[in-house]
């Protein structure tokens, strides 16, 4: 479920025709789009990325491009409180509009540079607490398509894959769209602080009982959440008064920084999962994560035995 940075969703490279134009530019600087063809570029690009007509679209002036044949302006987005930009090139004849998009290769993690940017410390696990192979999951409580995910993962994936690999959750609640999805991450990590265990009851009874737990509001949500953390801390015998207190304390920051590490590495929505750095974004059916988890295991053994090799 995406969060709120939609627009640059949209871009990749492409190329429009335009019919029509103007006459073609043939020295100094360029001259400026004529009202039909700044429509005509409007119409291709919501027609070509399904823009909608809620986020407005405004061109800049052109200037002059690298690319002979062309030149180049700034489109900018804007949808409520979000902005993107990104440079377009049209060609002097005013019939062809491309967008070019640069990837800073130095910018871009290897898969195990980005799983040592993933703090984990801390973090109930389950699974082979030594396993080659790890799952980081961005869970949100309240998402329903996190709801999916966790059924996937547990308990089939679990029960096969549980001495092999890891399974790890980081919290990443979409507070924009889910009310109570903060209040059941802070009670989630309250457990977590005295008992693993009853972390993971608590969440399987959560992602299999949202509707239950939503109740008819936010209120109601958060009353059934922490009656949900005591019962857990009734079962797994923890000091339920450190509890009660933490439960009624609803600090943010442990959850408002896991949020703030999961956009510094590009997660935007959720579920989101790292597989030994393999992103994959949504839900995913079973098999397939039993295809990813596979690959992952024999990436990590050929890595094992080539480490083992070395003298």
């Amino acid at each position: 479920m995406a969060r709120t940075n939609l627009i640059s969703a949209y871009f990749l490279l492409f190329c429009i025709f335009l019919t029509g134009g103007c006459r073609a530019q043939t020295s100094g600087n360029p001259a400026v789009l004529t009202p039909e063809v700044s429509q005509r570029v409007e119409a291709a690009l919501r027609a070509q990325y399904n823009v909608p007509r809620s986020i407005n679209i405004s061109l800049s002036e052109l200037k002059p491009s690298e690319q002979p044949g062309y030149d180049k302006f700034t489109v900018t987005f804007t949808g409520g409180k979000s902005t993107s930009t990104h440079e377009f090139l049209i060609s002097t004849d005013r019939k062809t509009l491309a967008h070019l998009e640069k990837i800073d290769l130095a910018k871009i993690d290897l898969p195990a540079d980005l799983m040592a940017k993933i703090d984990v410390t801390g973090r109930p696990v389950r699974g082979n607490q030594a396993a080659k192979v790890t799952i980081v999951n961005y869970d949100d409580f309240q998402c329903p398509f996190c709801s999916r995910m966790h059924s996937t993962l547990f308990p089939a994936l679990l029960k096969q894959y549980g001495d092999k690999v890891r399974f790890i959750y980081k919290d990443y609640p979409l507070v924009e769209i889910h009310p109570w999805a903060m209040h059941a991450a802070i009670d989630a990590n309250c457990l977590a602080d005295q008992n693993n265990e009853a972390y993971w009851d608590f969440a399987d009874y959560i992602h299999n009982n949202q509707r239950a737990v939503a109740g008819k509001g936010a209120e109601e949500a958060f009353a059934n959440l922490d009656k949900a953390a005591q019962d857990e801390a009734g079962r797994h015998k923890l000091d339920e008064p450190k509890l009660n207190a933490c439960l009624k304390k609803q600090d943010e920051s442990g959850v408002r920084a896991s949020m703030a590490a999961g956009d510094k590495i590009g997660v935007d929505s959720t579920p989101t999962l790292f597989i030994n750095g393999e992103r994959v974004s949504g839900y995913v059916p079973e098999e397939d994560m039993r295809q990813m988890i596979d690959r992952a295991l024999a990436d990590a053994g050929k890595s094992t035995a080539a480490k083992s090799g070395q003298k």
